[in-house]
């Protein structure tokens, strides 16, 4: 199995070396492609990441789905995972990926945990075994085979915000879906930024503007009022 991981970034300098520097340590490289899709970034992301030796491309347009759709078009793996900058799947995660395929789940994701001894975080961490859409994120190493992420159209181009909640409605709604039990590691700093019930506000509010078919720009208008 080939496994395609596509990292869309943007201004990630922080994360991305050490993300990289995980990946390559606990994949074979035999079996597995890294590519980093970058949306122009203006600090120093796309020099790090270049220094790893993996495919580092300029996506034509800014934007996590545009730039994870691009990073697909530059892999040739017939699994992919997309996995976001702060995030860091379990060690194991190339052989749970394998598993899950073989045992007939053509997607699926992982579990999580944040990077915060916060007793809140780790009861929104506990949902994410849920296998309910509102439990899901992108920041959840989302994985799927190459022929159902074409067939269902991949990502929604044109989307700035609840890009993987399209695609894993339309998966949820056609295929099985697993959630592998072992956690993934993600960045608390939304909530170093923000007042916890801040952010959760901004989430139920643009997950209930999306039930009801609001605008990208007005939803992306909201989150951007409310979260620093």
């Amino acid at each position: 199995m080939l496994l395609s991981v596509v990292i869309p970034t943007y201004n990630e300098a922080e994360n991305i070396g050490t993300l990289l520097d995980f990946l390559i340590k606990n994949t074979p490289n035999s079996t597995t492609e890294i590519v980093v899709s970058d949306g122009g970034s203006t600090d120093n992301t796309v020099e790090i990441a270049q220094k790893y030796g993996i495919k580092v491309i300029q996506s034509p347009k800014k934007g996590r789905a545009a730039q994870m759709n691009f990073g697909v078009t530059q892999t040739s793996g017939d699994i992919l995972q997309f996995i976001h900058a702060d995030t860091t799947p379990p060690a194991s995660f190339y052989t749970d990926v394998y598993e899950a395929i073989n045992e007939n789940y053509p997607a699926g994701c992982f579990t999580y945990r944040f990077n915060s001894s916060r007793f809140i975080l780790k009861i929104n961490a506990y949902f994410t075994r849920f296998n309910q859409l509102w439990c899901r994120g992108g920041d959840q190493a989302i994985f799927i085979k190459r022929e159902v992420f074409e067939e269902l159209g991949g990502y929604q181009d044109d989307y700035l915000i609840m890009e993987e909640y399209e695609l894993l409605k339309k998966i949820f709604q056609n295929y099985s879906f697993k959630i592998i039990k072992n956690d993934a590691t993600v960045s608390a700093r939304k909530y170093k930024n923000n007042a916890y019930l801040r952010v959760q506000i901004a989430n139920f509010l643009v997950f209930n503007m999306y039930r009801f078919g609001y605008s990208q720009q007005r939803m992306v208008n909201l989150y951007r009022r409310i979260l620093r």
